[in-house]
């Protein structure tokens, strides 16, 4: 199933792999680097591609050299990557991001990142120099930053759409802006933003709002990662809360949720137990649902034939396999198509080592040390 094709939406994917954003730190000025549309097109086997995070707006920022969609500048240079992923026959969506208290005021000229509430991130932030400092009290939003940070994403979603994606997801997960305002341990808002279950999905339904705006639901999906406890993010009861999230994005008529499953590569469970956030995200959610973290060809087709989910996003393989989806099913008709070993030490900065030089397969055996 993992090599079959699969209809979401309108685009036509011609297999059930999906490329998973991966931040590379690699953009200055926020802009896509000029390696970016070779990086992207070099993966465009897959069913489908997630562009990396992106933010919406510069103090959305959380990390060195991520790129942005709140300029002009930014949506050109994005236009380079679209235009060469749909040249070679990909279909690409782009990850609306906004990291909240995961930042650090040396990104924002000395002022605090921002968050629901003035709790601090648990762990250290990454300075604009790759440095790890311990996490800052952030400001807490008022109800006028709120709107104006809603309206941010309307904008970027709107970019997004000029820059000639297919499609866009809402970050709704890792720990960031708007999985800050769903974990109760995260947002201690008394207003119409924190509480209740439903006041606190209530930013994630203002996002939701304004991006069906600009794009049609059958091209928007959502992230959720279920308050995992990465970047600190932990709810106390996250079956009620992210079972409500799931449910109020299938009422909005979205394409697809894309789902993490808690595991050691994540940090904390955050009090998950042995909660299944993927089929969580099945029984609440009526479109398609992307499993992501750490599958394997093998686990990846179970979870299909188990009807849990529809598709598998790979990271890491994808990020040292650029034709993973080729191997894949290469691996499936008998072939030795080994996958490349991903070099840790290029995950982050630099140019193109690591980056767009790993190399394809040459459809010969694996090599036999004698």
């Amino acid at each position: 199933m993992l090599l079959s094709p699969f209809t979401l939406g309108p685009l036509e994917l011609p297999n059930r792999i999906v490329f998973a954003p991966l931040t590379r730190s690699r953009h200055g000025r926020q802009v896509p680097t000029d390696l970016a549309p070779t990086y992207y097109a070099q993966r465009a086997s897959a069913g489908l591609l997630i562009a990396e995070a992106t933010q919406v707006t510069p103090r959305g920022q959380g990390y060195p050299d991520t790129p942005g969609i709140y300029t002009e500048e930014q949506a050109e240079a994005w236009s380079g990557v679209t235009d060469l992923v749909h040249a070679v026959g990909g279909r690409i969506v782009l990850q609306l991001w906004h990291v909240g208290r995961v930042s650090h005021s040396a990104y924002h000229d000395g002022a605090l990142p921002v968050a629901p509430s003035a709790i601090p991130a648990k762990g250290k932030a990454m300075t604009p120099d790759f440095q790890m400092v311990p996490f800052e009290t952030p400001h807490a939003l008022t109800e006028d930053e709120i709107a104006d940070t809603v309206e941010q994403y309307r904008h970027g979603a709107r970019l997004a759409r000029s820059a000639g994606f297919d499609g866009v997801e809402i970050h709704a997960a890792n720990g960031y802006l708007i999985e800050q305002f769903l974990g109760s341990d995260s947002n201690h808002r008394t207003d119409a933003y924190g509480g209740s279950v439903e006041n606190r999905l209530r930013f994630l339904r203002e996002v939701t709002d304004v991006v069906l705006a600009e794009w049609p639901a059958d091209r928007v999906g959502a992230r959720l990662s279920f308050a995992a406890g990465t970047n600190g993010v932990t709810d106390a009861d996250p079956e009620e809360t992210f079972g409500a999230a799931s449910e109020a994005l299938s009422e909005a008529g979205l394409a697809y949720l894309h789902g993490i499953r808690p595991n050691a590569g994540m940090g904390s469970k955050g009090g998950l137990g042995d909660l299944d956030a993927i089929a969580l995200m099945r029984q609440h959610f009526s479109g398609a649902v992307i499993a992501n973290a750490d599958y394997d060809r093998e686990e990846g087709e179970a979870i299909l034939q188990a009807g849990t989910a529809d598709l598998v996003a790979y990271g890491r393989p994808f990020l040292a396999n650029p034709d993973l989806a080729i191997r894949y099913a290469a691996q499936e008709a008998g072939l030795d198509a080994p996958l490349n070993e991903p070099n840790p030490s290029t995950f982050y900065g630099g140019g193109a080592e690591g980056y767009t030089d790993y190399p394809i397969w040459d459809g010969q055996p694996a090599a036999v040390e004698a």
